[in-house]
């Protein structure tokens, strides 16, 4: 439980025919996970993506935020219809585990998540209750386009996929739909995951994740901020809000870095602050082998601590970012997806992640989408050229009656 409450903190992450969220909504039933479940394994290659991701898709001096846990369960969902050298290249990409792949993502999404759509926020931040983490997937196919029952059956059992059928040929209402899905699952913090979709598209498989938790114990809010210098990476220096607290926290250094945890309420999530020394790239902190250090060294310590507000979003492009790292099978045209559909590939892969760190505490979101339309069909592999003389018969197919019989040895003459 500790490691997979770690690798989530360390990651924050009408009218007129418009949509309804009537058939947007889907009850969580899901089997329970098989016992000895590879759940450290899963967790350990969420990690590993995070960092991976973290240090190749985005400027070495951009913010970035992004959820490693959105991603990889987008992707074990596609995992449970993949097959061949797609499903080879999925498990090595993503770290999946050799075997329980999805009883492992059950096990860590139930201990993780607590209520399936986002509750209003109240009025009050004094009032903010418990931590709330929400997690969403929902396939969208084609109105009458044929899914695997075995690939569906994994989906609801592991998952808690709803399957919502839409018609990606009726203009935009379809993006429409899934946008407004995403919304709801986001509170709002996430406004679309797709600007428009081809109406060759036959699926859209979608994942959110949502999480707002207020610091245990307020440390922040008695002093609360004031403007102090921030030295960027590369140099030069920005007034921010900065955040001050003197507090009993977890904390842990070496050569070359400084860590702290900063608890939610109710102690289940923490927030790990990793400040590397000046000059070093801050995301090489989020390798595994790096987290696992400070985790390793963090004492309760008595400490004054500075800590910069933020409030920024990024978007990715995930199909580039995930080509960058050795995933390319899903994305051709002779993607084995199989067990899905026959004929499906991935075209678009699309990560948004946002966060809002304050006084009070932190609220993020973050959605993956990914649409598959159906590919061309492979070249033929048989040919034939009626280039010389030959027969024809037309025939009753029922009956094998011939109508019309002849051949044709000259098809210029009259």
């Amino acid at each position: 439980m500790m490691f997979v409450t770690a690798v989530l903190a360390m990651t924050l992450a009408g009218s007129g025919g418009a949509p309804t969220l009537d058939s947007l909504t889907a009850g969580d039933d899901r089997a329970w996970p098989a016992p000895g479940s590879p759940v450290a394994d899963a967790a350990l290659g969420v990690a590993d993506l995070g960092y991976r991701l973290a240090t190749s898709a985005y400027p070495q001096d951009r913010n970035v935020v992004l959820s490693p846990l959105s991603i990889a369960v987008a992707f074990a969902m596609v995992r449970a219809g993949a097959g061949g050298s797609t499903a080879a290249q999925l498990d090595r990409v993503f770290g999946f585990p050799a075997t329980g792949v999805h009883d492992a993502f059950n096990a860590i999404t139930r201990q993780v998540v607590t209520a399936q759509v986002p509750p209003a926020r109240p009025a009050d931040p004094h009032d903010a209750g418990p931590p709330v983490v929400c997690l969403g997937n929902a396939l969208f196919p084609q109105h009458g386009y044929p899914i695997g029952q075995p690939f569906l059956h994994t989906l609801a059992a592991q998952y808690g996929a709803g399957v919502h059928p839409v018609d990606f040929g009726d203009g935009g209402r379809a993006t429409d739909l899934i946008n407004q899905w995403v919304r709801q699952q986001t509170a709002g913090r996430i406004d679309k995951v797709f600007d428009q979709l081809d109406p060759s598209t036959r699926l859209v498989l979608a994942n959110t994740v949502y999480l707002r938790a207020r610091w245990d114990g307020g440390p922040f809010i008695e002093n609360g901020a004031s403007d102090a210098p921030f030295t960027r990476l590369h140099g030069g220096q920005v007034l921010v809000p900065t955040m001050r607290a003197e507090e009993d926290l977890r904390y842990a250094a070496a050569d070359g870095w400084q860590a702290v945890e900063v608890p939610y309420d109710r102690g289940q999530l923490a927030m790990r602050i990793l400040l590397p020394a000046p000059g070093r790239a801050p995301a090489a902190m989020l390798a595994p082998r790096a987290m696992a250090a400070v985790a390793a060294k963090l004492q309760k310590r008595y400490l004054a601590l500075t800590l910069p507000r933020w409030n920024f979003s990024a978007d990715l492009d995930l199909a580039a970012a995930l080509r960058g790292l050795g995933l390319t099978a899903p994305f051709r045209p002779d993607a084995d997806l199989a067990g899905i559909a026959p004929g499906l590939y991935v075209q678009q892969a699309v990560h948004r992640a946002n966060i809002t760190v304050d006084e009070w505490g932190t609220e993020a979101a973050a959605v993956t989408g990914l649409s598959f339309p159906t590919a061309a069909r492979m070249p033929p592999q048989l040919r034939m050229d009626v280039n010389r003389p030959f027969a024809f018969a037309i025939v009753h197919i029922a009956t094998g009656t011939p109508l019309f019989v002849g051949q044709v040895t000259d098809p210029s003459a009259h």
